[in-house]
């Protein structure tokens, strides 16, 4: 008996183990929260406590993300998928952001390095699923906005120039020597804290690229920053989603081929991240929240966790047009009963005095009594 007992046990703890195993491996990378800087949006948690919580998956990514915006999840989100949410989102369904930075960066799974650059204080990470689902984001039209970070800009790869490259590494806080001779053949040197410094040759593709990623980036978000004040002026503000994704630590793991310089590329990534979410909170007062998805590496935008759509809905001038045919349809139909009414009345009325005249007519003297009223009756 006690045999049976101890092979059970074991048995057990294999399982458990082997579960636990199986978790680690579908796990598809992480994503991270980081609340607003002076309003609570998420439900606080320190990173020591990621271990307790259930994986979650990019759909329910994607319906956390569409709650921040004020908008509905999807129909499709299961019971489990919505008490994922309430561990995620605070419960006041009266007080959301209504603006969201969402980015997918490529090529990263390990969230260590985020903490250990300290730079978003109001964050925390979560464990994402592999799977063939996607976060879908359904955006209504003419309520909500979406500022791409991946559109062309004027810092795309082969326009860069070392202006707009010294430019960039100055913000940064760090510096660009360029090679007189040649344009594009300088060098870039960041301070990443603890004394450590990361150096980028422009003479070399990959970084250049890396570079231009960076850039672009941070031309998305002043482009985002500049459309938000503009539909600020009006009476309606839109929900407004930030996404794009970076696939620059993908190229510097591909071209170096070392963790370590892919560990200083996220961690300037981080740093640039943190300079440029300092803008939109600046500019959105706080009412924005960040979302940052590390998985695998996509090989084209069909292969994104991504996937916003905008959905159509009656604007307001159909509305309008049908309240007015609704309108014109009742009152065509009271005046179709009145008519009814009126003919119907008349012909009683006409009915009735035919009938009169027609008794009067044919009616004896004798039975006359107003008329004849002198008429001795026998």
């Amino acid at each position: 008996m006690e045999m049976r007992i101890r092979g059970a046990l074991l048995l057990l703890s294999i399982s458990s183990s082997l579960f636990l195993i199986a978790k680690v491996l579908n796990s598809a990378g992480s994503v991270f929260f980081v609340d607003s800087s002076n309003h609570q949006y998420l439900r606080h948690r320190s990173p020591d406590d990621a271990s307790e919580y259930e994986p979650v998956s990019p759909s329910e990514v994607g319906a956390a993300v569409s709650v921040l915006l004020g908008l509905e999840p999807p129909v499709s989100l299961s019971e489990t998928g919505s008490s994922k949410l309430n561990e995620v989102l605070m419960p006041n369904p009266f007080d959301r952001p209504r603006a969201a930075f969402v980015l997918e960066v490529t090529g990263v799974k390990d969230l260590l390095p985020l903490f250990k650059s300290n730079l978003f204080t109001n964050a925390f990470t979560e464990k994402v699923i592999s799977g063939s689902d996607k976060a879908e984001i359904r955006l209504p039209e003419e309520e909500a906005l979406l500022v791409s970070l991946d559109e062309p800009s004027a810092s795309d790869f082969a326009s860069l120039s070392d202006d707009e490259i010294g430019k960039f590494a100055s913000w940064m806080g760090g510096s660009y020597v360029t090679d007189m001779s040649e344009s594009l053949k300088g060098e870039l040197t960041f301070p990443l804290g603890n004394g450590r410094k990361m150096s980028l040759h422009m003479s070399k593709e990959a970084d250049r690229q890396y570079i231009g990623s960076l850039i672009s980036l941070v031309h998305g978000v002043r482009r985002a920053k500049d459309m938000h004040e503009d539909f600020s002026q009006g009476t309606r503000r839109p929900a407004e989603l930030i996404k794009g994704c970076f696939d620059g630590i993908k190229v510097l793991k591909e071209e170096h081929g070392t963790e370590g310089f892919a560990e200083q590329g996220l961690l300037l990534l981080l740093a640039t991240l943190s300079r440029s979410y300092d803008l939109l909170q600046e500019a959105y007062k706080g009412q924005i929240v960040g979302v940052i998805l590390l998985g695998d590496a996509a090989s084209s935008q069909s292969d994104s966790l991504l996937d916003v759509t905008f959905t159509s809905r009656p604007s307001v001038r159909w509305l309008a047009e049908s309240a007015a045919s609704a309108n014109a349809t009742k009152a065509a139909e009271v005046a179709l009963v009145r008519l009814t009414l009126a003919w119907v009345t008349g012909l009683i009325l006409l009915i009735s005095v035919l009938l009169g005249v027609y008794l009067l007519l044919n009616m004896p003297l004798t039975r006359d009594t107003l008329l004849y009223s002198n008429v001795k009756l026998d």
